[in-house]
Order: C-alpha cells, then sequence, then structure tokens
C-alpha cells in the first residue's frame, strides 16, 4: 500500500496512526503541502480535489478522504477493531470523529488559514483567534463525550482516538490553552505512549525536514 501523505497533515496523521494499530505495511509518497505539489498535474490524476492523503491499496486502486480511508481499513482489516461491534458504541465512536474531522479542522486546514491571511488580509493575530476559537469550541464538546479512561471511550484505542491525537498535536502547535481540557489531555498521554501513534507523529516522519532521530 502508498499513502500520499505530508507530515504535518493531520487527515494523513490520523491515516497513519490508523494503518499502524492495525499493524499495516505501507509506504509513504511526500506531497508537500507548502509547495504545492497537491496542485500539480501528477497528483491530480490520484486526487482531483487536490488533497491529502490518498491511499493506493495493492491491486492500484485509489481512496482519498481521510474517514473514508480509515472505513475502507476498518471493513478489510478488522483486527484490531477500531470501531465498537455495538451499534450505539459504533456511532459514539463515528460522532467523535466527525466533530473533528466535520467540525474543527475543516476550518482550520492549512488552505483555510492561507486564504484569510493572504486573501481576506486578517493578521496572524486574527489568524491565531480564529483557529483557537474553532478548536476551543469543539474541545468543550469532545470533553463532556469522552471517557478518558484511557483512551476516549475505554480500555481500547479507537477511530475517535486515531482523529483526536492529530487534532491535540495541531492544538498545542497554536498555543491553545490545554488546562479546561484534562480528559483530552489525559488520552493524548496515554496515546502518545503506544508505538503506534508514535511512528505516525510528524516529528517522526521522511518528509519532515527536521525530522528527530
Amino acid at each position: 500500500m502508498k499513502l500520499y501523505s505530508y507530515f504535518r497533515s493531520s487527515a494523513a496523521y490520523r491515516v497513519r496512526i490508523a494503518l499502524n494499530l492495525k499493524q499495516i505495511a505501507y509506504d509513504i509518497e511526500p506531497v508537500n503541502l507548502v509547495n504545492g505539489d497537491q496542485r500539480g498535474e501528477a497528483y491530480a490524476e490520484i486526487n482531483p480535489q487536490g488533497l491529502i492523503p490518498s491511499l493506493q491499496t495493492d491491486d492500484g486502486r485509489t481512496i482519498s478522504q481521510s474517514l473514508a480511508i480509515c472505513e475502507w481499513l476498518e471493513a478489510n482489516y478488522p483486527s484490531p477493531a477500531l470501531i465498537p461491534a455495538d451499534p450505539y458504541e459504533a456511532a459514539r465512536v463515528r460522532a467523535c470523529v466527525l466533530l473533528i474531522a466535520c467540525d474543527i479542522h475543516p476550518l482550520n486546514n492549512l488552505r483555510i488559514l492561507g486564504y484569510l491571511e493572504n486573501d481576506l488580509g486578517v493578521t496572524p493575530e486574527q489568524k491565531n483567534d480564529w483557529y483557537q476559537h474553532w478548536v476551543e469550541e469543539g474541545f468543550a464538546a469532545l470533553e463532556k463525550t469522552i471517557a478518558g479512561t484511557p483512551y476516549c471511550f475505554g480500555s481500547q484505542a479507537t477511530l475517535a482516538d486515531a482523529f483526536l491525537i492529530p487534532q491535540v498535536f495541531n492544538a498545542r502547535r497554536f498555543n491553545v490553552d490545554m488546562n479546561p481540557y484534562p480528559k483530552i489531555a489525559a488520552v493524548a498521554m496515554a496515546c502518545n505512549e503506544r508505538q503506534a501513534f508514535i511512528d505516525a507523529h510528524p516529528d517522526q516522519q521522511a518528509d519532515n525536514p527536521n525530522r528527530l532521530p
């Protein structure tokens, strides 16, 4: 399998975590979002939307959108399960995933922040205020939703954890105060002690120019 990825893309980060938790072998094909590789003709043939990530399966087919990729992985590599078998518990996990993937992340990804600053002329301070506002609003809801014992929904990591950890990474990068979210912080601590999460971290990616040894 081949994952088209960028080291700091939270959507790619989620998929790396899911692949690692399921112990699926994959290769990384870097796509530099800062240099605009995603807008080139070569990548447009892979993903017409020009977004990261894309997953090329072993039979040569391509899947885009991080949640669609993770659902495909769950269907084809069911163990370990990242979505509970119980329909109600599965819905809770998916609701958490969608809160992050649909209500927090899209408002704060690179192309939105770039549009705010470059096209609408907001100051860097206003851009950071925008970022922090939407993260704080989403995290306030998540804090009331998750168990944090030690993972989002109990003793087993789920897709909710795979989606939450990249968002926490971004929140800290943009100086969001995590003190109001002790359960989220506890989940992040528990996850980041596991090798699957460590190996998926942006600092460990080959395309990170400041990659840690």
